[in-house]
């Protein structure tokens, strides 16, 4: 009889705290939010701010269900657990789907920053470079995983808050602006602080739900955590807050010393901004911040796929072969097949450049949204099969249960229906119910059905 394959629990609360901010601060803020300016104006902070509670409401409920049963797949584990055998399978297939998405916008956008020192040199070739040296890292030992990406994130962390407090003193003093304060006149300057109206808020929407797709990637560490009680907990309570801070923060600090109207989709609004500020010779070093940024998030996003597809082999829901771990304590064929497949976003990058990342975002984010709802269904139907006793020992409470679920369902059906009224980002509700009816087949197909171990488990 073979051993059991356990993954190594060598990932520290320092780790999966600034891998959860890794994940979610990426090609989302540093790239997407130009075409997110570009729709909104200056009111893409109401919308940032909107799309953060939505996000605080599935954290809160994914970190009840963490915390009560952290395990390697998490919440694709907890909708098989308590919503259903299809509905895990779906589940782990889709994040994986997701990610693999995400990490193609990654990868398109480390070809995009390339371009500023390397102009002549196709995209695709920085992208296929981005795959190999990220694959390679998530191979190495989780510990050492962790260490990449805890500085990674750090980096770009220290970048943005610098970029804030610059700003900061620009805005208020006039730091590097001749001593004459800027202030903020160009929040309602140039159109309004609204200027295309509500239908520009809401045609943002999609991008700024794209931004904080990731969060929920604190769950998926659940089963490689030293102290996920402890972990989980503090992940789940710190990284919406700062989240929310480096988002709304940085993006005032921005639109403020910048015209929004001025800030187009030409490269990072981030080297804009610093060149605006009058530090020219800064736009290298934050191309670089921001270079690192597309490379975390896409480290974050193999790691993700390669421990889904783990979970779901463990389960029978995938080849056998993928729930092997390497003499490294990682699932290292899960990886190697996640790796494979992002090579589609390669030769994307070299067939459609020009439409690769607006397609890429709308798929993932149709995907994050089936994922976070399915998070809060099976959160509601975890607290309603619990008794009176196991409530009140649970140790890490969602609030405005169940009411806070509840909105944030009708938050992200609303999303979905923004998306299919905008021609941009209807491709995702054509590719995204199309992979999930292909799964379903799969899954009857194969008769996962009719396996006892697929069968519905109690919680």
């Amino acid at each position: 009889m073979k051993p059991k394959q356990e993954l190594h629990r060598g990932l520290e609360e320092r780790h999966i705290t600034l891998m959860s901010l890794g994940a979610a601060i990426g090609v989302g803020l540093f790239l997407g939010s130009a075409s997110a300016i570009e729709m909104a104006g200056p009111a893409i902070l109401f919308a940032y701010a909107l799309g953060g509670a939505v996000m605080f409401m599935i954290m809160r409920a994914l970190g009840e269900m963490a915390i009560h049963q952290p395990v390697a797949g998490s919440f694709s584990r907890y909708a098989r657990n308590y919503i259903g055998p299809l509905a895990g399978y779906l589940t782990g297939w889709n994040y994986w789907f997701l990610w693999i998405v995400t990490c193609m916008a990654e990868i398109t956008a480390v070809g995009i920053y390339m371009k500023m020192w390397y102009p002549d040199i196709p995209t695709w070739i920085w992208a296929l470079a981005a795959l190999v040296i990220m694959a390679s890292i998530n191979l190495l030992a989780i510990k050492a995983y962790g260490e990449f990406e805890f500085w990674f994130a750090l980096i770009k962390i220290v970048a943005i808050v610098l970029m804030i407090v610059t700003g900061l003193g620009m805005i208020i003093f006039g730091f590097g602006n001749g001593g004459v304060a800027t202030g903020i006149s160009n929040l309602w300057e140039n159109g309004g602080f609204a200027p295309n109206g509500v239908k520009g808020i809401l045609m943002s929407m999609q991008m700024v739900m794209f931004a904080f797709l990731g969060i929920e990637m604190i769950g998926v560490t659940a089963g490689e955590v030293k102290n996920p009680e402890k972990s989980i907990a503090k992940a789940v309570n710190t990284v919406f807050w700062r989240i929310l801070l480096f988002y709304v923060g940085a993006l005032f600090v921005i639109m403020s010393i910048y015209p929004w109207d001025q800030i187009g989709t030409q490269g990072s609004p981030f080297v804009l901004t610093f060149e605006k500020i009058g530090i020219g010779q800064a736009a290298g070093i934050i191309n670089f911040v921001v270079l690192t940024a597309a490379l975390s998030s896409c480290n974050s996003g193999i790691f993700s796929t390669g421990r889904m597809l783990f979970n779901l082999a463990e389960q029978k829901q995938a080849p056998a072969k993928l729930h092997s771990v390497g003499k490294t304590g990682v699932p290292s064929t899960a990886i190697l097949v996640s790796a494979a497949a992002l090579l589609v976003g390669v030769v994307l990058n070299y067939l459609v450049p020009e439409k690769v990342f607006v397609w890429v975002t709308s798929i993932s984010t149709f995907g994050a949204i089936w994922t976070w709802s399915v998070i809060l269904i099976s959160q509601l139907k975890f607290r309603k099969g619990l008794s009176d006793e196991e409530k009140a020992e649970l140790k890490f409470k969602m609030p405005l249960y169940p009411f806070g679920s509840y909105i944030a369902l009708a938050i992200l059906i609303f999303v979905v229906g923004i998306m299919a009224y905008f021609p941009d980002t209807r491709i995702a509700l054509i590719v995204g119910p199309f992979w999930l009816i292909l799964l379903t087949a799969i899954y009857y197909a194969k008769g996962f059905h009719k396996r006892p171990e697929n069968a519905k488990k109690a919680a």
